[in-house]
Parts: structure tokens; sequence; C-alpha cells
């Protein structure tokens, strides 16, 4: 027994370090740091750069198919699905949003949503401006290479569920699904131990990953049988991750969790000492973020 648990343990041990996370804390700054060190400037630049904050209820649309972008907006608390509605009533969840996510970082470049954006629990999220946006990505190399950084990461997930819908069983694609969850809830401070939060009905996980409910409640019922892992007031515990990792055949290198390379920094290191004013300058005075506030929409 000590042995097999040993061995259950060896996954967790490879898991990011849990960043520090007081209550106060930006989740934006708590993932940009997953790339690249920030310095006090650039903490202060990201703390000044979203406008007031905004709460929706738990099943509702925070944007809809075809709505015209107001602004980027960042996930502050809570977690938020992308959606697309078929004409017969299915629904394909797409990704989910987490503390620190952006949606969009180019909203201000589109004519009209072409998906959905609704929240699974009660969230908190705060929009951003265009002017905002530009001048960062026009005065803070480092940053911007980390917002570059983790649109590239959003791409790659995005990559990784195809290949879960093409080539990954029913079983697999679970797995996939919890390990995914995992890494990404631990890099920011929101897993422990292997638990973190997971409010997805059954119905909700197979719109995710292309299997019918009744599917999902077997597999779920064969992981629980196994000891991988077990669920619990809107909670799952990853029992046996490097089982589950096995079972999916999950590589999380695509999540690209190892920050940048040392060349990448010195090369932002450089380009802000070209030009320190414009390093230093505050992007306070942007205009706040357009509030994104519509009528709520209950979303299932």
């Amino acid at each position: 027994m000590t042995e097999a648990l040993a061995v259950r343990s060896d996954a967790l041990r490879t898991l990011p370090a849990s960043p520090p996370r007081p209550e106060d804390s930006n989740p934006l700054i708590r993932k940009l740091s997953q790339f690249a060190q920030l310095t006090q400037s650039d903490h202060d630049v990201l703390d000044a750069l979203t406008g007031p904050e905004e709460c929706f209820p738990a099943h509702v649309d925070i944007a809809g198919e075809g709505d015209v972008p107001r602004s980027v907006f960042m996930m502050k608390e809570g977690m938020a699905i992308r959606y697309r509605m078929l004409p017969d009533g299915g629904r394909q969840i797409m990704t989910f949003l987490l503390p620190g996510d952006l949606c969009y970082s180019h909203a201000f470049l589109l004519r009209s949503m072409d998906h959905s954006i609704g929240t699974l629990t009660p969230v908190r999220i705060s929009p951003i401006s265009r002017d905002g946006m530009m001048e960062t990505y026009a005065r803070r190399p480092r940053i911007s290479a980390a917002l570059w950084w983790s649109s590239m990461q959003e791409e790659a997930m995005l990559r990784e569920r195809i290949v879960s819908l093409g080539r990954r069983d029913a079983r697999a694609r679970i797995a996939y699904l919890f390990c995914e969850l995992l890494w990404r809830n631990a890099a920011i401070g929101l897993a422990e131990g292997g638990r973190f939060q997971f409010p997805l009905t059954q119905t909700q996980l197979g719109d995710t990953l292309g299997i019918t409910p009744v599917h999902v409640n077997r597999i779920l019922k064969e992981y629980r049988l196994r000891g991988l892992i077990s669920m619990e007031r809107r909670v799952v515990h990853l029992l046996d991750v490097q089982g589950l990792q096995g079972i999916a055949c999950f590589d999380q290198s695509y999540l690209q969790l190892r920050g940048a390379t040392a060349d990448v920094v010195r090369y932002c290191d450089e380009l802000e000492r070209r030009e320190p004013s414009a390093a230093r300058a505050s992007i306070g005075h942007a205009s706040p973020g357009a509030p994104v506030a519509r009528s709520a929409r209950q979303t299932s």
C-alpha cells in the first residue's frame, strides 16, 4: 500500500508550485507571472489596467453569440465557459475560463461574438479598455510577451481539445480534462493535493467532450471504483494523477507552464532599456474599461 501511494503522489510533485494567493491579489498578475517574473512597475500597470468590477450569478450569459464586444474582460473569480449552440438545441462547450484569464484580448477587432460566454458559478470580472490594452502592448515589452504567451496557451488548449475529440476514447477524454484542469488550477494557486473546484454537471461534461450524460455517469462510477477520483460538493479529488495521465496519454507541456526562456527574458529586458521612459509610463490615465454588463440570460 505504501508503495502504491508513493507512485500516486509522483505526478503531484511535478505540478507547478502554487503561487502565494492573498485575497486581494490580482489574478491576472498571478497568471502572467507563470511566464516571467514581473517587476513592481509591471504590477502597478496591471493593477491600473482594469475597470470597475462586475458580478454575475451562476448560469447566465456574460456575452452572447452575435453581440458586439464592448471590451476585453478579465476573470477575477469563479468559472465560466465559452460555448456554441446549434440549431437543433445541441451545445458544444469549447473552453473554460478561470481567474486571470482574458476574454478576448483582441475583442475590439471583432464585429460580433462568434460564440457565447456563460457562467458556471457566480463570477466577478473586470473590463479592460481598448486604449489600456493598446498602450500596454506598445509600452510594456515584458507584459506584452506574457499576454502573447497567454493567447498561445489558449490556442494550444483548443488544439489539444481537437485531438481529444478526434482521437481519444470516452474514458481518455474525461481523464484528459481532469488532468488539464488540475494543472491549470494548480498554476494559479487554486488546487491543493489534487483537489480543485469542479462545478460541471454530467450533462455539461458531456457537452464538453462529446459524450452522452449516461456514458459520463458510467465512466465516473468506474473511476471512483478504481480509486482514481472522488467527487463531493462540487470538488473533485484526483487520487491517482499518474494513473489518469496514463489513461489519457496526457503530456502537460502544451500548457507551456515552464515560463519564458532566458533568451526571451533578456530580449524583453533589452527592449525596456532602450525605451526606459516608455517602460515606466503609467497607463493609469487610460480610459476605464467599458462596461460589459448586459441583461442576464439564463444558460443551463
